[in-house]
């Protein structure tokens, strides 16, 4: 397989379940030609899946170490995972942008509830509906502008190369209310946002990491045609927790992109992005 590359993937420093190395070496072995390591950046506060401020000097050292152990074997890039929660804490903030960075990626897990608790709405479907009933009266239409209200206002602030997941509520929201991706106003709120990340020319992911399991991407096959025509760059990231999981869903990703259109990836190669053709 060509076209072997990773820039989403979560080693121990935050809730990925391997360490770095053991992430890289396995890309190697799978004949990567480049590879990111992007933890989840730190928040205002405590989670059982962000990286802490005080590992930040750690993480940094260690990738710099790795990329020199390994530089005549692949090419690695570093990265962050940067959650939009607020105008207080989102990718753009100088305390994420002073960081020598190679790449930013930019995603919504959590969203306020009318109460003003923070609600992880990137769960399994069966949690995200308890969630909505009790945190929003089960009011879907609500949860879904908000989710589409704060990724606009992500893609209007900036300061990351890379989004996250595109979509990736609509699986849940799809399960919470079957027919909800053919109901006109959701179409439209997709379209908006992809239109505006084309406006302001980041690249979208394409996340393979739940295709083997609930058959879907991030974001909807359906959409990739719309990419295709507002010119958007893609990608495609296994968002892999597990170093075997690096590869899942690329074949099928890859030939995705081709039947809507595609020709090339954006791919990590002589230190910036570059757009190689799908092989």
């Amino acid at each position: 397989m060509t076209n072997l590359t990773n820039y989403h993937s979560h080693c121990l420093y935050c809730d990925g379940r391997a360490n770095m190395e053991d992430f890289i070496r396995f890309a190697i072995s799978e004949g990567f030609t480049s590879y990111g390591i992007s933890s989840h950046a730190p928040l205002p506060f405590s989670t059982a899946w962000t990286m802490e401020w005080d590992r930040m000097d750690d993480y940094l050292s260690e990738f710099s170490r790795l990329k020199k152990k390994y530089a005549d074997k692949i090419e690695l890039a570093i990265g962050l995972e940067i959650d939009y929660l607020n105008e207080e804490s989102n990718p753009s903030l100088p305390c994420f942008q002073k960081l020598p960075l190679d790449y930013r990626i930019g995603s919504v897990h959590m969203l306020y509830s009318p109460e003003g608790k923070i609600v992880d709405i990137d769960t399994p479907a069966d949690l995200f509906r308890q969630l909505v009933d009790k945190h929003f009266d089960g009011d879907l239409d609500s949860v879904v502008h908000l989710y589409y209200k704060n990724l606009l206002r992500m893609v209007e602030l900036g300061g990351f190369d890379i989004v996250g997941h595109a979509d990736k509520m609509h699986y849940n929201a799809s399960c919470y209310r079957p027919g909800l991706l053919d109901e006109p106003w959701y179409d439209a709120l997709v379209r908006k946002y992809f239109t505006a990340i084309a406006e302001y020319g980041y690249i979208v992911e394409i996340n393979t990491k739940s295709y083997h399991d609930l058959g879907t991407f991030y974001p909807n096959k359906r959409y990739f045609s719309f990419l295709k025509e507002l010119g958007i760059r893609v990608q495609v990231n296994s968002d892999a927790h597990y170093p075997e999981r690096i590869n899942n869903g690329r074949a099928e990703a890859l030939a995705a992109l081709k039947k809507a259109g595609f020709t090339s990836v954006a791919e990590w190669h002589n230190g910036k992005w570059e757009e190689r053709k799908i092989e």
